[in-house]
């Protein structure tokens, strides 16, 4: 259990949960165990993405239980009272609690989204005018370590010029860069693997299109936002500059007569 004002917050919403269960067990007079392979998955995502997302993901999964209150509450007028209640006080909890994840968020998307619109349009670009897949990961690896350190260089110093965002300039330079770095990786690796140009751009597609899903699914859970509107947003920028790219790497082959 984690220690501070998160602990407490998950404490109240256990012992609010118990009441609710004991109730139900003197209707159904049957008390309900865990489920220890979700208590396992929660705990595990808990882990990996923050308890934000763990808990808000698990709010989503109890707003099917909504229509049930409903019909309950024809029965027993409890019903509605309890719903109401869960509804209005988690809620409350969840939307104050304390996670350095998300208090950086704003670091790794600009990380990501810089990475993945430039660098996705980079390689684009770079894929019709080299055409050489050894070649292709190198310029990109190159531009990608290069544009990592300059924006968490710019990061630092914006987050140090702004003293009440109540952000460590160092460690937002730090989730900048590292977020940068990850998806230049994971965009890079299809042009290390493969020999064919085209086949490489296309996987590096794919995986841009999965880092998008991911984040802007994880971002629309923790703070509650639209998802569908968020990820085509991303999707429509990040491909519209790799289309460009693409067509400014046909024009300048074609202008400087260069044949690599």
């Amino acid at each position: 259990m984690p220690a501070g004002p998160n602990r407490e917050l998950l404490e109240r919403i256990v012992r609010d949960e118990r009441r609710h269960a004991e109730f139900w067990g003197r209707w159904t007079r049957d008390q309900p165990k865990p489920i220890w392979q979700k208590v396992l998955w929660y705990t595990l995502l808990a882990r990996l993405f923050g308890l934000s997302f763990a808990l808000k993901l698990m709010e989503k999964g109890e707003q099917k239980a909504e229509s049930a209150y409903t019909e309950l509450a024809r029965y027993i007028p409890e019903a509605r009272q309890i719903a109401e209640k869960e509804d209005r006080y988690e809620q409350e909890l969840l939307n104050v609690l304390d996670e350095e994840l998300l208090r950086y968020a704003g670091s790794v998307v600009l990380g990501l989204n810089d990475a993945l619109v430039g660098l996705t349009g980079a390689l684009a670009g770079l894929t019709l005018a080299l055409r050489n897949t050894q070649l292709i990961a190198l310029a990109g690896l190159v531009t990608g370590l290069a544009a990592a350190m300059s924006m968490s260089a710019s990061e630092y110093l914006s987050t140090k010029a702004e003293p009440e965002s109540h952000k460590n300039p160092l460690k937002a330079a730090l989730y900048t860069g590292i977020a940068y770095l990850l998806t230049v990786t994971f965009l890079i690796f299809p042009y290390l693997l493969l020999s064919n140009y085209l086949w490489a751009f296309g996987w590096t597609a794919g995986n841009a299109v999965l880092i998008i899903w991911c984040f802007t699914f994880y971002i629309s859970v923790a703070r509650d936002l639209s998802f569908r509107r968020r990820f085509l947003e991303m999707l429509l920028l990040s491909f519209t500059v790799a289309l460009l790219s693409f067509l400014i790497g046909i024009v300048v082959r074609k202008v400087l007569g260069v044949d690599v």
